[in-house]
């Protein structure tokens, strides 16, 4: 039988005095196909009149006590991260397994309650802590660890080779030694078909609650923080830093050795030349070469005037 969450749990999860309230919900929904088992948030009035419109038993909303004008109504400071608090309790329920294609070999280390998808491979050598999710044709070379409850999706390469050349008197280039490791630590979430590269001689390393989106390049001896968002098709090349909580936007690109400072925001498409840093907890930068998002605005308004 499928578990059912209570707003007795709910309020467990948000450490609340229990009311008593034994309702039950089976699942989390939108509006448009919600209904009494269904539990939906509302973010805002918007989304609250919608909310209220629908069959939904459960709406988690930005409401006070004195305007609870629904008995199905729910109030919470962040509907959408309560939310989301019920889908991980509902996640904690999936029974882990391998797919019979899987080929994890013998010397490899694999943490209980990981689950590995159809064609994944996981190299001797390698180690994955407990509750792992590794999706359909991830490779995990023998380089690589990764904490516990890290999730890999499909087609992610983790431990790769670096790009790394030496030219040489012939003109030719050589391989630079790519020995390292790959260190990824708890709660680490990494997108489909994403690339992370193991350290050419140190390592690599991903910190504890950082989220990576799809398609995403990581090279060599990059040392990336905790809690970093990192969104679809960014580019970081070889022994770049990117302190905590920084968050880089879509196809951002980063030159080699440059710094992302503690929780700075790098917009779409931005661009860092090799070498520099960027700094500023909160501070948005735009364009190439980045630079604060007020002066990038200005700037370009001087252009337009031309």
């Amino acid at each position: 039988m499928a578990e059912k969450i209570t707003v007795g749990i709910i309020e467990e999860l948000l450490d609340r005095q229990p009311s008593g309230d034994t309702r039950s919900f089976a699942r989390l929904s939108g509006f448009a196909d919600a209904g009494p088992d269904a539990i939906v948030f509302a973010q805002d009035e918007a989304s609250l009149a919608q909310a209220l419109r629908s069959a939904a038993g459960l709406i988690l909303a930005r409401v006070s006590g004195d305007n609870l004008i629904d008995p199905r109504l729910f109030p919470v400071r962040n509907p959408k991260y309560v939310f989301a608090l019920c889908g991980r309790w509902f996640d904690s329920f999936r029974e882990p397994s391998v797919h019979p294609s899987a080929v994890i070999d013998p010397e490899a280390s694999v943490g209980p309650g990981t689950s590995v998808g159809a064609g994944a491979v996981i190299a001797a050598g390698a180690r994955l802590g407990r509750g792992c999710v590794i999706g359909s044709n991830v490779t995990i070379f023998g380089c690589a660890t990764l904490g516990d409850r890290v999730v890999a999706q499909a087609g992610a390469v983790l431990g790769s080779v670096g790009f790394g050349y030496v030219p040489g008197p012939d003109g030719h280039h050589l391989r630079f030694p790519q020995q390292g490791t790959l260190w990824i630590g708890d709660d680490v979430e990494i997108g489909a078909n994403t690339t992370i590269d193991r350290g050419a001689l140190g390592e690599t390393r991903i910190g504890r609650g950082t989220k990576i989106d799809n398609l995403v390049h990581i090279a060599h001896n990059c040392i990336i923080g905790e809690d970093v968002l990192i969104a679809a098709q960014v580019g970081l090349a070889g022994s770049i830093i990117v302190e905590d909580r920084a968050m880089l936007g879509g196809q951002v690109g980063l030159g080699e050795r440059v710094t992302i400072g503690r929780g700075v925001i790098l917009g779409g498409q931005g661009g860092v030349l090799p070498g520099k840093k960027i700094e500023g907890d909160g501070t948005v930068y735009w364009g190439t070469p980045a630079q604060p998002v007020r002066e990038y605005l200005r700037d370009l308004a001087r252009l337009r005037r031309r």
